[in-house]
């Protein structure tokens, strides 16, 4: 008698992790973050999304201990180059930037043009890899949150971040741990988001 197939089936408690999952706010994250074997595993987990031509249409940048305190610096030179007057308390917010959580991981999308992988689809691994790195970082018991913020649009910061032709900020995914419990907030009505063919 020949055994049917082996399923990869996932682990029972997988579907309640993907339904427990929620950001929490970057200002209200505090230490500890994951450590250098965790972060690794994370972005590992963020490597294996759907990747259509096998292209890893997406980067990495870490922002972990003094590269925050650096990248409040290129923040605040930014901000002062768009700002007409910028306060003191201005300044000192975007110098605190990035300290709202112990890491930051800066996803960069990476798009290769002129080849026969659609471009959207480019986009779109970028955001799988942003959104499995978060379920990714709830599993190891971390909050996060995926922000762009105007700091991922602003050509000084670009350019200080190294950002080539085609390549563009997906994410800043903020990791840390909660400050205070996390409230559930209300979710779409999942009936009124399905039509079927």
């Amino acid at each position: 008698m020949t055994e049917g197939p082996v399923l990869n089936r996932p682990a029972p408690d997988a579907i309640n992790l993907l339904l427990s999952r929620r950001s929490a706010s970057a200002k209200r994250m505090t230490a500890p973050g994951p450590g250098p074997e965790e972060l690794r595993k994370i972005l590992a987990a963020g490597a294996r999304v759907p990747d259509h031509g096998k292209l890893a249409p997406w980067r990495f940048i870490l922002f972990e201990g003094e590269g925050r305190v650096r990248m409040g610096d290129v923040l605040a030179g930014a901000a002062k180059e768009t700002e007409t007057f910028l306060s003191p308390e201005r300044e000192a917010q975007e110098r605190t930037r990035f300290l709202r959580a112990p890491v930051v991981v800066g996803v960069v999308s990476r798009v290769r043009e002129g080849i026969a992988i659609p471009e959207w689809e480019q986009i779109l691994s970028a955001g799988a890899c942003c959104q499995t790195m978060l379920i990714a970082a709830h599993s190891l018991g971390y909050a996060g949150n995926w922000i762009t913020e105007w700091c991922a649009y602003h050509p000084r910061v670009r350019e200080a971040l190294g950002l080539k032709s085609g390549e563009r900020i997906a994410g800043f995914l903020y990791i840390g741990t909660p400050a205070e419990p996390l409230e559930e907030r209300a979710r779409p009505d999942l009936d009124s988001l399905i039509t079927r063919f």
